[in-house]
């Protein structure tokens, strides 16, 4: 009898964690249940239809869920227009830029591991940036400059909060971008047989645009944390992310360079022509990049800008967050942890002049929440080819809307998504 009642309270036990864990993972949910009205969301619908039919986009994929029950998950018009293939829902798109919040929690794992702490200075992990130097006079005509020494050395957290001192490659200020072109540092969307170690030893060898600690300078930095999580893991960055944050989140379509029975779901990225008509990016389209990037057997493992993958692989990511850094039974983070890094980490600096930044992420300020709607303390970034998301805890709200174009003149369309969301809230 005793064997029987233990046997029971076992299976009782077995039953309510497995319930538990379906409970914190994203499922089929219904729009009047979690407060969203039908009408209001089809709205979206009609916005998203006129800017296809208006030549302003080729195609997009839009997704929302409260409570971790999905409301919203539709395709938009075309995957590959002059293939005639039509986007659908598993499309896997350049998310560029998204990649740095992954990187971020990478770091904030390792972290919880007491491998480093936040205000070590990066030098003791990669020696390279040592004695920083920051940049005084430059010569555009021969990209000569000269320096001064830095008052204090780069910490982990200046990299996590964008507060370093670093630039970026190829989209940043233009003394910068002549600097690291000349010495062969890429922003992330690498073709060529290059490793991120030989790349970021450079780097820290480099002057900074400012002193650490003195302003936000959106940067190579987070490509920086990702060398640093090889330094301190012994893995690879695509090994790091596959085994401790892909494989327990089910995170299956996100890949540095994809595998190639998965090529015929990348997207196209359209630009548009002096018409404004919109064409097929090209080697003519922004110089050094390629957007075959994720099609080849690369090498280079960018933590600021390299993956690429599906909007439910990446909502999936968010709910985690959501979740306080659990998902599906597997805890990636602590709660307190989570809380540290959607928390303003820059004092009275701002990222934009209204919102603060944690560690990886923007946060919507009181003032920010005037704008769109966004609750404050949501979470959010984008990424270099249209692709937005954003994480609001106090609604319970996991939204993306992505997007496959640059230049993107009409990127009003991310915006009018996040207000028209909000406006889609019943209660």
């Amino acid at each position: 009898m005793k064997q029987k009642s233990t046997f029971l309270l076992l299976l009782l036990a077995f039953f309510a964690v497995s319930s538990l864990a379906q409970n914190n993972t994203l499922q089929p949910g219904n729009a009047v249940t979690e407060k969203f009205s039908p009408e209001r969301l089809q709205r979206i619908d009609k916005l998203v239809q006129q800017y296809i039919d208006s030549g302003w986009v080729k195609g997009a994929n839009a997704f929302i869920a409260r409570n971790g029950k999905i409301v919203y998950y539709k395709a938009f018009g075309m995957a590959d227009a002059e293939k005639n293939i039509p986007m659908k829902t598993d499309a896997i798109f350049r998310i560029a830029s998204q990649t740095k919040a992954i990187t971020s929690v990478a770091i904030m794992m390792l972290f919880e591991e007491g491998k480093f702490l936040l205000d070590d200075p990066i030098s003791k992990y990669i020696p390279s940036f040592a004695h920083p130097k920051v940049l005084a006079e430059f010569n555009p005509k021969d990209t000569t400059y000269t320096t001064i020494a830095a008052r204090r050395e780069i910490t982990i957290r200046d990299l996590l909060t964008h507060t370093s001192g670093i630039d970026y490659a190829q989209i940043g200020s233009d003394k910068m971008k002549a600097i690291y072109a000349k010495a062969g540092i890429y922003a992330a969307f690498v073709s060529e047989k290059i490793f991120l170690a030989d790349a970021i030893n450079k780097l820290g060898a480099l002057p900074l645009v400012r002193q650490p600690g003195e302003g936000f300078t959106y940067s190579l930095s987070v490509d920086v944390l990702g060398y640093l999580v090889e330094k301190v893991s012994g893995k690879s960055l695509d090994q790091f992310f596959k085994e401790r944050i892909f494989e327990p989140l089910g995170m299956n379509d996100t890949y540095f360079y994809l595998p190639q029975s998965k090529y015929s779901r990348l997207v196209a990225v359209y630009t548009p022509d002096k018409q404004q008509r919109l064409v097929k990016w090209s080697s003519e389209t922004f110089q050094g990049v390629s957007a075959d990037y994720p099609m080849v057997k690369g090498t280079y493992y960018s933590g600021g800008g390299g993956l690429s993958s599906t909007i439910k692989d990446y909502a999936t990511f968010l709910q985690m967050l959501l979740n306080n850094g659990e998902y599906n039974g597997h805890r990636l983070l602590a709660r307190h942890t989570v809380e540290m890094m959607t928390t303003n980490q820059i004092g009275d600096l701002f990222v934009d002049g209204v919102n603060k930044f944690g560690l990886g992420f923007e946060v919507t300020t009181k003032a920010g929440q005037a704008k769109l709607g966004e609750s404050e303390g949501s979470f959010s970034w984008g990424g270099f080819y249209g692709t937005i998301y954003w994480a609001d805890p106090k609604e319970k709200l996991d939204c993306l809307f992505f997007v496959q174009q640059f230049p993107y003149p009409h990127g009003d369309l991310n915006n009018k998504f996040i207000a028209m969301v909000y406006a889609a809230l019943d209660n």
